[in-house]
């Protein structure tokens, strides 16, 4: 409360830019320890707007008007509030409060560390077993007679931002795995992320060899050669370096780089060219800003949107990141052919595209359930910078970058292409977006899984996945179908350019919390319904006027308007 000027001002003008409002509303502003809220003085409404201090990306100040002073409130769900304060004195108050509020210096300060809800110890403890990873290696037939768990790492003693229990090649023995963490960046060496049951091959993960120009390691060689024996099937493995190789050559200067395939025997290196993270954090900022540019235009076209949606890049690299996963996906799949994947340091692209081909191999990750421990597993237990990416504390603004937002969106062009493939809707892939921003709950917070046990988090916050499955509900898809052959089988997308969207359901929000004034089920239940109706009163015609195809043409173009539904 310390850092708080004024809790509280009277008779402010609130407007949401994002939500396309076009009056303000009267209301007063308060300031709380965690929270800035809006209550409208309306007294039939009394609406209540909540912005939790950790989702402000940004509070602008822009010179004062003869109509007051004005502060602009982006969120980290792309939200902007414009707040107009009629005293100079409390807009300035209001903007420092606001400035330090949303830059917590310490993880103490931040919201799941001092958010207490009404749950006991063991209710606590219990949220975080409700996702168990080993059971998902279980599922995946691990351990077995060609990977095997190893304790290298106990205690995190080989590398420091890996979780603890890994598994690697049955060949691979404790000296080959050292000597390879040795030989790559930041310790991070090869690792099983997922094992294809049907064709043996898997998807593993590591950062870059330090290989420079000549440098080259026996361990590391024997690791990749253990990898590929772990695949009876295939007699080589494919190294997807998912950089540009530009960026890939540039790194060897720097004593990195990538595998020399003269070197490495067996492999085929194959370069993805996914953008570093400041390409892909100005590219987003440039598709928000022509967002907002393009909102506050008096008279918007269509050719204006196109062009400030193609000048930032977004979906150009939405493509690429997908590419990387339908490679993989093919390759373990289609070929029989393991892969190992890697980046820099193999917590940012390597993530993205090892669980994207995960979500494409794997009908399980397509559910409510699947997905919770998908992230988990490949995003949270293998050390993604979640507090450096997501701007939790206020540290370097140029380790931020929408790493897991392009995931996310990935996920969503996915359920486009495939609507009944997925168990949840787009308001699962947003919620669980908000969460990552938040700060609510421990699952997100820290940079790796050693840091998560150094700060005690299982005993000082709560996990969020329990939380999103008592709402699951809210996020289950109508158009699921488990049984179809789409959801039992490898997700074959196309990525051709003219494919992919722009996510308006992220992006371009009405208020997220208002509820849709009718649910999808809802709606498709309504148009099954006619379409019945119509059905039987078809028949009915038929025996009245057998002649007459009219209603037949009827029919048949309402199940086309079903379909289409179906597919939005």
């Amino acid at each position: 409360m310390e850092h708080i000027r004024t809790p509280k001002v009277e008779n402010v003008h609130l407007l949401e830019r994002s939500a396309c409002q076009r009056k303000a509303s009267v209301g007063t502003l308060y300031l709380s320890a965690t929270h800035t809220i809006f209550v409208e003085h309306n007294p039939e409404t009394r609406k209540e707007t909540w912005v939790l201090h950790s989702m402000v990306s940004s509070v602008e100040r822009p010179p004062a008007s003869p109509a007051g002073s004005q502060l602009i409130m982006c969120c980290k769900d792309f939200r902007v509030f414009h707040l107009y304060i009629q005293s100079e004195r409390d807009c300035f108050d209001v903007h420092t409060s606001l400035a330090r509020l949303s830059r917590p210096e310490k993880y103490s300060e931040l919201y799941c560390l001092s958010f207490n809800p009404n749950v006991n110890k063991d209710k606590r403890e219990a949220s975080w077993k409700f996702i168990d990873l080993m059971d998902d290696y279980k599922r995946l037939g691990i351990p077995n007679n060609l990977w095997v768990a190893t304790t290298a790492n106990s205690e995190y003693r080989v590398c420091d931002t890996y979780p603890s229990e890994l598994f690697v090649p049955k060949s691979a023995t404790p000296a080959i795995v050292v000597g390879s963490s040795r030989f790559r960046s930041r310790g991070r060496f090869p690792v099983l992320c997922y094992f294809h049951q049907d064709t043996l091959a898997a998807v593993c993960r590591s950062s870059q060899p330090l290989s420079g120009f000549s440098g080259r390691s026996q361990e590391d060689e024997m690791m990749l050669q253990s990898l590929m024996k772990s695949n009876p099937g295939s007699d080589y493995i494919y190294v997807v370096d998912t950089r540009p190789k530009l960026n890939a050559m540039a790194n060897r200067a720097a004593g990195k780089g990538y595998e020399n395939e003269d070197h490495y025997n067996n492999i085929k290196l194959q370069f993805i060219g996914i953008e570093n993270i400041h390409v892909m954090r100005n590219s987003q900022q440039k598709l928000i800003d022509g967002n907002r540019a393009f909102g506050e235009m008096r008279s918007p076209s269509v050719t204006d949107f196109l062009w400030g949606l193609e000048n930032s890049g977004w979906l150009k690299h939405i493509k690429a990141i997908l590419d990387a996963g339908v490679f993989i996906a093919r390759a373990v799949a289609d070929e029989g052919v393991s892969v190992l994947v890697h980046c820099s340091d193999g917590w940012d692209r390597t993530a993205q595209a090892c669980s994207l081909a995960s979500i494409l191999l794997d009908p399980y990750y397509r559910t409510i359930k699947g997905l919770m421990v998908l992230i988990e597993k490949d995003w949270v237990s293998f050390g993604h910078k979640f507090s450096h990416r997501y701007g939790h504390l206020n540290t370097d603004p140029k380790e931020v970058s929408p790493v897991i937002d392009q995931f996310l969106e990935c996920v969503w062009q996915l359920s486009e292409q495939f609507p009944c493939a997925f168990e949840f809707n787009e308001c699962f892939l947003v919620a669980i977006q908000t969460h990552v921003y938040s700060c609510q709950f421990g699952n997100f917070l820290g940079n790796s899984q050693k840091e998560k046990r150094d700060m005690r988090l299982h005993e000082r916050s709560h996990s969020v996945w329990p939380q999103l499955w008592s709402e699951r509900a809210d996020f289950f898809n109508p158009l699921y179908k488990a049984e179809l052959s789409q959801c039992q089988g490898v997700l074959r997308p196309n990525t051709s350019p003219f494919c992919f969207k722009i996510w308006k359901g992220l992006y371009k929000h009405t208020d997220k919390s208002s509820p849709p004034s009718q649910s999808p089920a809802d709606l498709m239940s309504v148009v099954r319904e006619e379409t019945q109706q119509l059905e039987e009163e078809q028949v009915i015609h038929r025996e009245i006027s057998p002649e007459d195809c009219s209603s037949d043409r009827t029919a048949n173009h309402l199940r086309e308007e079903t379909c289409s539904t179906e597919g939005e």
